[in-house]
C-alpha cells in the first residue's frame, strides 16, 4: 500500500501515524476516521489526523476535554471499544452528538494504550449499510491500529519528542490510485463536457474543483469564477443553509442525497449528490415544478446569512454548554466555538465581581491590551460596560459606528466591527460577551438575534458554573482541612507527601495520610481510603485517622493498629470499608515493620536503586470483619532506601491489569532522580498522570531514611 497524502503543516513525527491510520481505514472499510491525541496536561484531547471529512466538519471537535461524555473519551476512560450502532443509539446514549450530528451512521471509538500509558483514541464512522457489528476482521484491524499507535507514541515520548498535533490537525487523504493515462483522462473530460445535463464535483471541503460548461451554464456563472470556490459562497441563490446541509450529510453518511434550489428569476434546478471518501460528484439538472424534493428560496439577507456550519457549531455549543461545570469550562467552550462557528478575529469575555467587569477569558487579543480593560468600574460609560448595565446589546458595523458612540474607547489593531452583548441570567447582569471583526459586518437581524442568544446560553452556563465553583472551593477547603497541615520533622528521615483530587464535582475524597512520631527513633507513617466520594466517606476518613493516631502514639504495632482500628469500624457500621496501610518506622535499627488490610502494596527502593514491589501478607479490609486479624510483617530499612505508600488511585489505569501498572510504577521508582525527595514524588505523581485520566484521589507519602 502506498502511504497516504498529508498535509505539511501539522507538526513534525506525525506522519508515523499516518500509515497506521490509513491501513485500519482501509481495513475496515471505515468512510471517516479521528485520531486523537493527550495532551500532556492529561485533561484535553487534541484533534490530530482525520481522514474522509474536512476541518470544517471537525472543527467542533478538535479539542475535547477528557471528562466530557463523548464516544472517544469515554473509550479511553474505559479502556474498552465504544460501538454505537444507529442514530437512535447515538441519540440516546450521547445527544450532544445527536443534536449536531442527525444523520444515519455507525461509530466506534477505542483507546490508544501502549506501555500502560493511554496516549489517545480513535474515531471511526461507518456509512449505515455497514452490518450491525464489527467483523471479527474489523475489530482486529482497530485493535492491531491501537497496538501500533500506542508503540509509536510510547517510543515517541521515551525519546523525548512527545507527537502531538501543532495547530489544525492533519488531513491525511487515501492513497492515490495508479496514474491514470492521459488519453483516458481527456477522454472522460471531453466526456462531461459533451452532456447536455450539469456535472460537478466538490472535494471534502465543499470546493468545486471541476464544472462542466453545462453546470456553468446552468448555475449562471463562469467555471473559472468557480473552480476553489464554495458553491453556498459564491452564489448568492444557493446561501440557503439546505445546500451546505446536504452536503455536509452526504460528506458524513455517505449516502446520495439531493434538493431542489430556485434561482432567480425562478429557475428551479435539482442538485444530485454523490458522495466517497474523496470528496462529492454533482449532478445539477432543471427540475420539475411538483419536485418532492427541499427546496431552498433565496434568503432575505443573501450576501450576509447565517451559514449551517455556524448554526450546528452554536447548537454545538448550547449543548456543551449545558454539561460545562466550572466557569474555566464554560470559558473554554465559548471561546474555541464561537471564533471557527461565527468568524470573529477577537473575543473577550468578561463577568461582574465587585463592581467590576474582569476579564476571564479572551481570545485574539493581547495580555498587555487586556489589562487596560481588566477592573473598568461597571459605572463606567465605555464599550462593553454599558451593554452591562442597561441589557441591550450594541453592534458597530464600522469603526466609524464605534468611534462615535465611544469616543474614548481604545481600537485593537485593526478592528473594524463590533457586537457587544450583555451576559444576563435571571434579570441579573452577569458580565458581557464583545466580538470584534478585522471588516466592516453589517449584521444583519438574523446575526444579530443568533448573537444575542448565544449571550443568553453563555450567561446561563456561567451563572450556574460561579455557583459551583464556589462550592467547589468550599469542598476543597474541608478535604485539605482534614489532612495534616504539615508533616512532623523526625531526625534521620526525609518525608514528602502528596494529595490530588480527581474530577469534577462536589465529592471529597476518602483518601487520607499520616506520619505520627512515637519516639524519638520511631515513627508511623499511614496511608488509607476510606470507600466512597462524599461527606460521610470525608467524616469516616477523620476517625479512622484519629484511630490509628491514638494506637500509634500508644505503641502499638502495625497490626495491632490494624486489628483495633478494624473494631471501631464494625462497631460504627458506617457501610463503608476502609484500606489501610501502616509502616512503623525503627530508625536506629534501620527496620520497618508493615500491615495492610486491603490496600495496595508498598514500594521499596533499595540504595543501590534496585525496586521491588513488597510482599506483604494480605488482610481485609477494615470494616468487614470485627474478628479479623492483621499481621505485621518485617523488612530492613537501611538509609538512603525509599519505601513509598499510596492510595489505588495512583496505579489504577482503565483497561489495564493493576499488576502491570504498579510494576510500571515501581520501575518509574528505579529511574527517579533522587537529590531530593520532593522530586522523587513528583516523579511518581508526574508518571500517573501521564497514564490515564484519574478517576480516583491519590494520595502519596515517601519516607528516606538517612545517617
Amino acid at each position: 500500500m502506498q502511504p497516504a497524502e498529508t498535509d505539511a503543516s501539522s507538526g513534525p513525527g506525525l506522519e508515523h501515524l499516518v500509515p497506521v491510520m490509513g491501513d485500519v481505514v482501509r481495513d475496515t472499510g471505515a468512510s471517516v476516521g479521528l485520531v486523537y491525541l493527550l495532551e500532556p496536561d492529561e485533561h484535553m484531547l487534541r484533534l490530530a489526523l482525520v481522514s474522509g471529512a474536512s476541518q470544517r466538519i471537525t472543527a467542533p471537535w478538535s479539542r475535547i476535554p477528557l471528562d466530557t461524555s463523548i464516544p472517544v473519551a469515554d473509550a479511553m476512560r474505559s479502556g474498552q471499544l465504544v460501538w454505537l450502532g444507529s442514530q437512535e443509539e447515538i441519540a440516546r446514549r450521547y445527544p450532544r452528538l445527536g443534536i449536531v450530528l442527525p444523520y444515519d451512521f455507525m461509530l466506534g471509538a477505542a483507546p490508544v494504550v501502549g506501555g500502560g500509558h493511554v496516549w489517545g483514541g480513535i474515531v471511526l464512522l461507518w456509512p449505515i449499510w455497514h452490518p450491525p457489528r464489527l467483523s471479527t476482521h474489523e475489530r482486529e484491524a482497530v485493535d492491531g491500529f491501537c497496538r501500533r499507535a500506542g508503540d509509536i507514541l510510547r517510543h515517541a515520548a521515551d525519546s523525548g519528542h512527545r507527537l502531538l498535533p501543532e495547530g489544525e490537525p492533519r488531513i491525511v487523504t487515501p492513497p492515490r490510485p495508479q496514474e491514470t493515462d492521459p488519453a483516458q483522462a481527456m477522454a472522460a473530460h471531453r466526456f462531461a463536457e459533451r452532456l447536455p445535463v450539469g456535472c460537478c464535483a466538490l472535494d471534502l471541503d465543499g470546493r468545486i474543483t471541476f464544472i462542466n460548461q453545462a453546470g456553468a451554464e446552468l448555475v449562471g456563472a463562469g467555471a473559472a469564477s468557480l473552480l476553489g470556490k464554495r458553491p453556498w459562497e459564491i452564489l448568492l441563490w444557493l446561501q440557503d443553509p439546505v445546500f451546505e446541509e446536504r452536503y455536509r450529510a452526504a460528506v458524513l453518511s455517505r449516502q446520495p442525497t439531493s434538493f431542489v434550489a430556485v434561482r432567480s428569476p425562478g429557475t428551479r434546478l435539482a442538485f444530485e449528490l454523490y458522495p466517497d471518501e474523496t470528496g462529492l460528484s454533482v449532478h445539477i439538472k432543471p427540475a420539475a415544478e411538483d419536485g418532492a424534493v427541499p427546496v431552498a428560496q433565496q434568503p432575505a439577507y443573501p450576501a450576509e446569512a447565517v451559514n449551517v456550519m455556524a448554526l450546528y457549531q452554536l447548537t454545538h455549543l448550547a449543548a456543551a454548554l449545558a454539561e460545562a461545570v466550572s466557569v474555566q469550562d464554560v470559558v473554554d467552550l465559548a471561546a474555541d466555538q464561537i471564533v471557527p462557528a461565527l468568524g470573529p478575529q477577537g473575543l473577550v469575555l468578561m463577568t461582574v465581581d465587585d463592581g467590576r467587569l474582569r476579564v476571564v477569558g479572551h481570545r485574539g487579543y493581547s495580555d498587555e491590551f487586556l489589562e487596560r480593560v481588566d477592573g473598568t468600574p461597571v459605572t463606567s460609560d465605555v464599550a462593553g460596560v454599558h451593554v452591562g448595565t442597561t441589557g441591550a446589546a450594541e453592534f458597530f458595523p464600522s469603526f466609524d459606528d464605534f468611534r462615535l458612540a465611544h469616543p474614548h474607547t481604545s481600537r485593537y489593531r485593526n478592528r473594524s466591527a463590533w457586537a457587544f452583548l450583555p451576559l444576563t441570567a435571571s434579570g441579573r447582569p452577569v458580565g458581557s460577551l464583545a466580538l470584534s471583526y478585522d471588516r466592516p459586518r453589517p449584521f444583519p437581524p438574523a446575526e444579530r438575534a443568533l448573537l444575542t442568544s448565544l449571550a443568553g446560553l453563555i450567561a446561563q452556563a456561567l451563572d450556574r458554573a460561579r455557583l459551583y465553583d464556589a462550592k467547589h472551593t468550599l469542598a476543597h477547603t474541608l478535604q485539605t482541612g482534614l489532612l495534616p497541615h504539615t508533616l512532623p520533622h523526625v531526625a534521620g528521615l526525609d518525608v514528602a507527601a502528596r494529595y490530588r483530587p480527581a474530577g469534577h464535582g462536589m465529592d471529597i475524597g476518602g483518601d487520607f495520610y499520616d506520619l505520627i512520631r512515637c519516639t524519638a527513633t520511631t515513627v508511623v507513617a499511614a496511608i488509607g481510603d476510606v470507600q466512597g466520594h462524599n461527606t460521610t466517606a470525608a467524616a469516616l476518613m477523620g476517625q479512622v485517622r484519629t484511630a490509628v493516631h491514638a494506637h500509634a502514639t500508644a505503641g502499638a504495632s502495625p497490626g495491632d493498629i490494624l486489628t483495633r482500628t478494624n473494631r471501631l469500624l464494625t462497631d460504627l457500621d458506617p457501610g463503608l470499608f476502609t484500606s489501610c496501610l501502616i509502616a512503623k518506622l525503627d530508625l536506629a535499627r534501620h527496620r520497618a515493620h508493615l500491615a495492610t488490610g486491603g490496600h495496595p502494596p508498598p514500594l521499596l527502593r533499595h540504595p543501590d536503586r534496585r525496586t521491588e514491589v513488597l510482599d506483604v501478607p494480605p488482610g481485609l479490609l477494615l470494616g468487614i470483619d470485627e474478628n479479623a486479624e492483621y499481621s505485621t510483617t518485617e523488612i530492613a530499612l537501611p538509609p538512603g532506601a525509599v519505601l513509598a505508600l499510596y492510595t489505588d488511585g495512583l496505579v489504577e489505569v482503565p483497561g489495564a491489569d493493576i499488576t502491570d501498572t504498579t510494576d510500571g510504577l515501581a520501575r518509574r521508582l528505579a529511574d527517579c532522580e533522587d537529590p531530593h525527595l520532593d522530586d522523587i514524588t513528583d516523579c511518581l505523581v508526574h508518571h500517573a498522570d501521564g497514564s490515564a485520566a484519574r478517576t480516583d484521589d491519590v494520595a502519596l507519602i515517601v519516607v528516606r531514611p538517612h545517617l
